[in-house]
């Protein structure tokens, strides 16, 4: 079983960045993958980024790619994803989510799932 807990959304200008978390608890950290997907009002969950238990492979959405980064500190158990470069479009709740397999970025394919945080971008 695994816990996951998502913080550091928030509302922020276009151009702007924020650093979300997810801390994780229960089965060891390092033998899962990690992604993070958010979902806007009205649209389905989307993959933004994922990340191998080793952080050594990553994979991201075209939407975000170049300015959105995910890492992961195994000593904290935790996983990041630095969003820079803020736009309205990437309003969403954002979730954390695991899988004890590879990295992939279909969310059906992952088992645990944070419960969200808000990230709201104005023009």
């Amino acid at each position: 079983q695994v816990q996951l807990v998502e913080s550091g959304g928030g509302l922020v200008q276009a151009g702007a960045s924020l650093r979300l978390s997810c801390a994780a608890s229960g089965r060891s950290f390092g033998s899962y993958s990690l992604g993070w997907f958010r979902q806007a009002p009205g649209k389905e969950r989307e993959f933004a980024a994922t990340i191998s238990g080793s952080g050594r492979t990553t994979y991201y959405a075209d939407s975000v790619k170049g300015r959105f980064t995910i890492s992961r500190d195994n000593a904290k158990n935790t996983v990041y994803l630095q969003m820079n470069s803020l736009k309205p479009e990437d309003t969403a709740v954002y979730y954390c989510a695991a899988r004890f397999a590879g990295t992939d970025h279909s969310a059906r394919n992952y088992d645990y799932w944070g419960q969200g945080t808000q990230v709201t971008v104005s023009s």
